[in-house]
């Protein structure tokens, strides 16, 4: 098992910034691909940024590409996700997420690439 808590959401005007983080206990975090998700009401959660356990392959979303930074700690067990001239749009609450043991396969981008959830952080960005 893997336990994940995100934080760092807020209210930013259009044009700021916010770094949210998730920290993750449990089972070794080390190995886990982890990826970071976003859904708003009525619409389908959806793909923002992935991570492979080394930090090696990373991959976003066209939306958030050049404006958003993943990264990971390891020795701390943290997967964080610098967002950037943030727009209305980013508005959501953003979830972060582990894959299994047996990593995302081609799924990174999928919800169903994972394993394990947060209970996501609420992001509001101001026009």
């Amino acid at each position: 098992q893997v336990q994940l808590v995100e934080s760092g959401g807020g209210l930013v005007q259009a044009g700021g910034s916010l770094r949210l983080s998730c920290a993750a206990s449990g089972r070794t975090f080390s190995r886990n691909a982890m990826g970071w998700f976003r859904q708003t009401p009525g619409k389908e959660r959806e793909f923002v940024s992935a991570i492979s356990w080394s930090g090696a392959m990373i991959f976003y979303a066209d939306s958030v590409k050049g404006r958003f930074t993943i990264s990971r700690d390891n020795a701390e067990n943290t997967v964080y996700l610098q967002m950037s001239s943030l727009r209305p749009e980013d508005t959501a609450v953003y979830y972060c997420a582990a894959a299994g043991a047996g990593g995302w396969g081609l799924l990174q981008r999928m919800t169903s690439g994972y394993e394990y959830w947060g209970r996501g952080t609420q992001v509001t960005v101001s026009s």
